[in-house]
């Protein structure tokens, strides 16, 4: 149950509480490979990338994949990605700023575009899972938008109101998702995107997950 009155975010994981850049990046250029495309940077991924992810591509090769290609980079993606997140942890902090947060009488979830089968163990597996209400991953096809998906893990959070919710992310998806639900939201540059791209998105932005919080507890005071 959530506690009534009190702020709740709802975090992401993957480039947010995961940092996972390493591993994405060397996923992506992976499934780049299948179609010739040439290898990318970090930098240069995180200028470029948007969702649905089929968009980001078109950016890059100047068109959208086919149905086909899509689905062949989607399937390289996630294998090159399972394989290497083994070398990934958690950002800095995490640990103490889930505790202190939870310890102050307020609530947390989860919310990621990573499949749900492969999200809870790994959560589970850093030892974090009791600082959350629920954990909810990605069901169905992966490279759409957060913003469905943010209103039925709302919808399950009893006693969570929307208007006191902030959504910290890494991408500018996180923040229309929060719109779309009459929440808040903080941008965390650690992550998917560059701070150039998330500072025209209209929310704060932010270079620490330690400043994401307090600006949370500003937001929905």
């Amino acid at each position: 149950m959530g506690t009534h009155g009190a702020t709740h975010i709802v975090w992401d994981w993957n480039g947010t509480l995961f940092h996972d850049n390493e591993a994405i990046i060397g996923a992506t250029n992976a499934a780049f490979a299948e179609l010739g495309i040439p290898p990318i940077t970090l930098e240069r991924y995180r200028e470029l990338y948007c969702v649905p992810v089929p968009k980001f591509y078109e950016r890059l090769i100047g068109r959208l994949p086919s149905d086909e290609e899509w689905e062949v980079m989607d399937a390289i993606f996630h294998r090159y990605y399972t394989e290497h997140r083994v070398g990934c942890g958690l950002a800095d902090g995490v640990p103490g700023l889930l505790a202190q947060w939870g310890s102050a009488g307020r609530s947390q979830s989860i919310l990621s575009m990573y499949g749900h089968d492969e999200l809870v163990p790994l959560v589970r597996g850093f030892g974090i899972e009791p600082h959350f209400l629920r954990i909810d991953g990605r069901t169905g096809p992966s490279g759409g938008s957060k913003a469905e998906h943010m209103v039925r893990h709302l919808e399950a959070l009893a006693g969570v109101d929307p208007a006191r919710t902030v959504v910290i992310g890494d991408a500018a998806d996180d923040a229309v998702a929060a719109r779309h639900v009459g929440a808040k939201a903080v941008l965390y540059t650690g992550g998917s995107h560059s701070r150039a791209s998330l500072e025209g998105v209209g929310v704060p932005v932010v270079d620490t997950l330690t400043e994401a919080v307090t600006v949370a507890e500003w937001l929905a005071a």
